[in-house]
């Protein structure tokens, strides 16, 4: 059970309609990578996880609910003054013929999301191997992002993004530590 305050987990402001940044930014609502795909994945693994770790999981997937809502926010903000013909030109030409402006899980390249984006294997370590790699790949992402964005509002939420994916990072690092820690430990019966 969670409680929702209704407000950001960091404020997004954003400098101007852009409707071709908000293509890229998809990338992390509704791409293999993004923050769609990252919490349903540490959601899921939860249930297969020691009480050691599972909170972990269920705390950074809850997180991650928030990023795609502060992702969400980027996008709706970059598009919602947009034309029609300013959707087509930056590229959104398809997804404004199937959703005007509404947002749908896709990736920039306008790929559904699928759940084949994330695994869950039941074995402790490789499921936080795996979501090493995923927040890793992330902060990738973001950093490509900011390098292609000129919006200093946009690029301030999203080095906060880039930074958390960081924090995860180490927190399932750490995870991992502690599971090995645990299994290599001698057991007295």
């Amino acid at each position: 059970m969670w409680i929702y305050e209704k407000k950001l987990e960091y404020p997004v402001r954003v400098s101007k309609c852009n409707p071709r940044l908000a293509k890229f930014l998809i990338e992390q609502y509704g791409g293999a990578d993004g923050e769609l795909a990252a919490a349903l994945r540490y959601l899921n693994q939860r249930y297969t996880l020691p009480d050691k770790v599972k909170g972990l999981l269920t705390d950074i997937g809850t997180e991650e609910l928030a990023h795609l809502e502060m992702i969400a926010t980027m996008v709706y903000k970059l598009t919602k003054d947009a034309t029609p013909e300013q959707m087509k030109k930056a590229g959104l030409g398809a997804h404004y013929a199937d959703h005007d402006k509404a947002l749908f899980y896709h990736n920039a390249a306008g790929v559904p999301f699928t759940a084949t984006y994330f695994q869950a294997k039941g074995d402790p370590i490789t499921d936080l191997y795996e979501d090493i790699a995923a927040e890793e790949k992330a902060r990738a992402t973001y950093q490509w992002l900011i390098d292609m964005s000129d919006d200093p509002d946009i690029n301030d939420g999203l080095r906060f993004l880039r930074e958390r994916e960081v924090v995860h990072s180490q927190r399932f690092q750490e995870a991992v530590e502690i599971l090995k820690e645990h299994r290599d430990s001698q057991k007295y019966f």
